[in-house]
C-alpha cells in the first residue's frame, strides 16, 4: 500500500490544492483537498483490467465552476431542507435557497467548495487521508462552530473506508454524505440500465415535486422502487415518474447506528461488484437524471452514472418522526459508510 502526493493546482483566490494518490495493490484513488473530493477510482474487472468507476474532473477550475457534486464531501447537511428554514431549541434559522425555494447539500457555498486541511494517514491494514475544517457559526445560516474530520482509506482487502466525525460549540443539525457518481462500467461507457442492483430496504421516502419527502415512509413492494432483489436499474426507470425522469429518492434501512450491508450493485458485463455498508439511517438512489453530457459535467450523461449516498433522511429537521439529524455540544458526531469492491466471473 502506498500514498503520495503531487500540486493540483490553485484556487481562484490562490490556495493550493493537492491532488492525492492511494494505492492498495488492486485499486488505485485520487483525491483532492477541495471539496475533500474522490477524483477517481480505478478497480479490476474479472480480466483483471482496471478501469476508472467515478466521475471526476481534470481541473480546480473546473471543480470551482459548479460541478454536480462530482465525488466530493457533502454538508452541513446533504440533500434537502425544506423552504431554508428550520426550529432548533426553539429557534428559527434561515439558510440559503441554492435549489429552489429549498436549500440543498449544504446551501450557496456548502463543504464540497472549501479547501480542507490534509493529513495522509497510514494504519497497519490500510492508507489513505483524513481531510479536516472548522465550519465558522453561522456558516450559510448553521448554528455553532462545527469542526469535522472525514477520512478517506484504502484497506488492503479492497474495502473504501468513508469515516465522518465531528462536534459542535452550539446545537446544530449535521448530514454528512459523500457523493461519488459510479460506473461500474468503467466512466463514459454509457448508460447504467443494465446495472443490477440490491437495497436491504423494503420502505423509501415518497416525496413532492420538490423532492421534498411527505413525511411518510412507504412499502416499496408492487413500485417502481423495489430493489429487494436484483433488478437491472433500467428496469422500472421510466415508470418513477420524476422530472426528469429517474431515481432520486432516499430508501429506509434499518441499521441503527451499527453498520450493515445498504446496497449490492454489479455490472455484468465487466464483473465488478460494489457492496455497501454503512451506520447511516438512509441511502439515497440517484441516477444522474440532471446530467447533461457538457465538459463542465465530464461529459458525463444523463443516466450514465448514479450515486448511492448514504446519509440521515432529506429534510430531517423539519421531520420530526424521522431520525434526529442534531448535534449538541458534548457530542460526538460519527458515521461509517464502507465501500466493498470485488469481481464476479
Amino acid at each position: 500500500m502506498s500514498i503520495a502526493s503531487q500540486p493540483f493546482g490553485q484556487t481562484a483566490d490562490g490556495q493550493e490544492v493537492t491532488l492525492f494518490t492511494v494505492k492498495n495493490g488492486d485499486l488505485e484513488m485520487e483525491l483532492i483537498n477541495y471539496g475533500a473530493t474522490i477524483v477517481s477510482l480505478k478497480c479490476p474487472d474479472k480480466n483483471g483490467v482496471l478501469a476508472n468507476v467515478t466521475v471526476g474532473l481534470d481541473d480546480v477550475d473546473l471543480y470551482e465552476g459548479g460541478h454536480p457534486y462530482f465525488g466530493a464531501t457533502v454538508g452541513r447537511f446533504a440533500n434537502r431542507i425544506a423552504q431554508g428554514k428550520f426550529s432548533l431549541d426553539g429557534k428559527e434559522y434561515s439558510l440559503a435557497l441554492n435549489n429552489g425555494e429549498n436549500t440543498l447539500h449544504g446551501g450557496t457555498k456548502g463543504f464540497s467548495r472549501y479547501v480542507w486541511n490534509a493529513q495522509e494517514v497510514k494504519e497497519a491494514n490500510s492508507v489513505g487521508v483524513a481531510f479536516t475544517r472548522t465550519s465558522p457559526d453561522g456558516e450559510e445560516g448553521y448554528p455553532g462552530a462545527l469542526t469535522v474530520t472525514v477520512k478517506y482509506l484504502l484497506t488492503d482487502d479492497n474495502q473504501l473506508v468513508m469515516d465522518y466525525t465531528a462536534t459542535t460549540d452550539a446545537a446544530t443539525v449535521l448530514n454528512l454524505t459523500n457523493h461519488c457518481y459510479w460506473n461500474l462500467a468503467g466512466v463514459g461507457s454509457g448508460k447504467v440500465y443494465d446495472h443490477q442492483l440490491k437495497l436491504e430496504s423494503n420502505a423509501y421516502l415518497p416525496v413532492s415535486d420538490a423532492l421534498i419527502p411527505t413525511g411518510e415512509e412507504a412499502p416499496v413492494k408492487g413500485t417502481p422502487m423495489d430493489f429487494t432483489m436484483f433488478k437491472p436499474v433500467g428496469q422500472d426507470l421510466q415508470a418513477t415518474g420524476g422530472d426528469p425522469v429517474g431515481y432520486d429518492h432516499c430508501f429506509v434501512l434499518g441499521s441503527h447506528g451499527k453498520s450493515a450491508l445498504a446496497a449490492t450493485i454489479k455490472d455484468p458485463k465487466s464483473g465488478r461488484v460494489m457492496e455497501v455498508y454503512t451506520t447511516q439511517p438512509g441511502i439515497q438512489f440517484y441516477t444522474g437524471n440532471f446530467l447533461s453530457g457538457l465538459p463542465a459535467e465530464a461529459r458525463t450523461g444523463q443516466h450514465e452514472a448514479f450515486c448511492l449516498e448514504t446519509q440521515h433522511y432529506p429534510d430531517t429537521p423539519n421531520q420530526p418522526n424521522f431520525p434526529t439529524s442534531t448535534l449538541k455540544p458534548g457530542e460526538k458526531f460519527h458515521e461509517q459508510t464502507v465501500h466493498k469492491f470485488r469481481v464476479e466471473k
